[in-house]
């Protein structure tokens, strides 16, 4: 092993501070590191490693699924995969932290059976059971799962450790049985591998992960641009240096969020069932616009109320003529209980307005226009607390403190919500003299302890084979 050339390999993935070493340094000792505890669970041979960055979404909360529009950009912070090919078909998993994640293994079939809801194994089974039904494959492996602080992807913090750990072990496994998709067509396969777990998510998570590039977001248009639907319509925005990108773990996390995401994506596919049935051609929100329905922008309200109820349930969405097929459908594919009730008109007035920001907010990145860009995102964090119903009191308190401050372009809730992460945009070089003060203010209205780093556009999937080699 060549510490110098690794070096130079890391620095084509990372995009760390030339004027600060010690960045870089501290990845190649991490990755040292990796490889040690690798030999130690499987014994010496050839080792290849795959690494996937977590996301940060600078603005577009709730509106991939709904075919709409996102900005979001990879991170440093990845997970690591070390794997070994195995003889056979059988997949055995260790992670370097054992405590928190027991040893697992299964065999590749076309029909693997799911862990526990929540079991870390699920989201490489995922991917292995979707492989094996495309292509056939017939190969397992050995693998160690590296994503442990500070360098991992923070678990439940809304920052998509969960399609990181999907995309890195459809990397591997696709790799290793000798296999290859285009980016795009890979990044589709992965959002709908990690359908296993349960969640019926968008494709945002997954295209950050294998798109993501040095110093840039990702514009996304989230419908599909052809047929077969694995193309989209993508664009890296720079980001301007004289900004930079905080992200705050408020240390909120949620037991039942998939229960929650789950019924705000069947509340969004009861507003576009009920629009339907005087505009057939709408598909998904993303076609609710004031220019295709004919009114003015700040008629919305108004277009809403007089066509989507503010809160029905089932009883009442049946009165409505929605079909008993569509809903027993609806209610089997998200997991919904008899008595759910349905906030629709809200859930869909968010969606179409964050649509509009995003579109707005990539504009501004453009312009370098860091305060246009704050407001935006301001907007967007009350439209998920209020209209969407996504956020949680500890997350309010950190966007109003972030909020208040001057070096604060703008700040918002991040990823699916009720908990985790905010992002906020700030002058370059501000963060480090005021969050102290920011992080004791916090603490002492929630009980929590904050965390905050550095959020630095970082290169997508990786693999290297025989890293040790190189």
């Amino acid at each position: 092993m060549n510490p110098s050339h690794l070096t130079a390999v890391l620095q084509q993935v990372y995009d760390s501070d030339p004027a600060d070493p010690s960045l870089l340094q501290a990845q190649l000792s991490r990755y040292q590191e990796a490889l040690r505890a690798f030999r130690l669970a499987f014994g010496p041979g050839p080792v290849h490693v795959y690494r996937a960055p977590g996301r940060v979404n600078l603005i577009g909360e709730h509106t991939d699924y709904n075919h709409g529009f996102v900005l979001p950009m990879a991170l440093e912070k990845d997970i690591l995969l070390l794997a070994r090919p195995r003889a056979d078909s059988r997949v055995t998993l260790r992670n370097i932290e054992p405590a928190r994640f027991p040893d697992r293994s299964f065999t590749l079939s076309p029909s693997i059976p799911p862990g526990p809801v929540g079991d870390w194994a699920n989201y490489v089974k995922g991917p292995a059971q979707a492989l094996v039904r495309l292509l056939g494959i017939a190969r397992g492996m050995d693998a160690l799962v590296v994503g442990k602080a500070p360098f991992g992807v923070p678990i439940g913090a809304g920052l998509s450790s969960s399609s990181a750990l999907t995309v890195v072990s459809a990397m591997a496994l696709l790799d290793l049985n000798n296999g290859s998709m285009p980016p795009m067509e890979f990044a589709h396969f992965c959002a709908q591998a990690e359908w296993y777990v349960g969640t019926r998510g968008g494709v945002m998570d997954h295209f950050t992960s294998v798109l993501g590039r040095r110093g840039h977001a990702l514009f996304l248009d989230c419908r599909p641009a052809g047929v077969p639907p694995t193309q989209y319509r993508t664009e890296w925005v720079p980001l301007p240096p004289q900004y930079s990108i905080l992200v705050c773990d408020s240390g909120k996390r949620r037991a039942n969020t998939l229960s929650d995401y789950n019924v705000r994506v069947a509340e969004c596919k009861l507003g576009v069932a009920l629009l339907q049935r005087r505009w057939p051609a709408i598909t998904h929100l993303r076609d609710v616009t004031a220019e295709q329905m004919g009114f003015a922008p700040a008629e919305l309200d108004a277009f809403l109320a007089e066509h989507l109820p503010e809160e029905a349930d089932f009883a009442a969405l049946r009165q409505l003529d929605l079909s008993p097929a569509f809903l027993d459908g609806l209610a089997a594919d998200h997991r919904l209980t008899p008595t759910q009730t349905f906030r629709v008109r809200a859930r869909c007035r968010h969606v179409i307005r964050e649509n509009q920001r995003v579109i707005e907010s990539a504009d501004a990145l453009r312009a370098s226009d860091g305060r246009r860009f704050g407001r935006y995102m301001l907007e967007s964090h009350q439209s998920l607390r209020d209209d969407y119903e996504a956020s949680c009191a500890e997350v309010d308190v950190l966007v109003d403190l972030l909020a208040g401050r001057p070096e604060v372009l703008g700040a918002r809730l991040t990823g699916a919500g009720w908990g985790g992460c905010v992002v906020a945009l700030l002058d370059a070089g501000a963060e480090t003299g005021f969050m102290a003060e920011v992080a004791e203010t916090y603490k002492a209205r929630t009980g929590l302890a904050l965390e905050w780093f550095a959020g630095r556009a970082a290169a997508g999937v990786n693999g290297w084979k025989h890293f040790a080699e190189l």
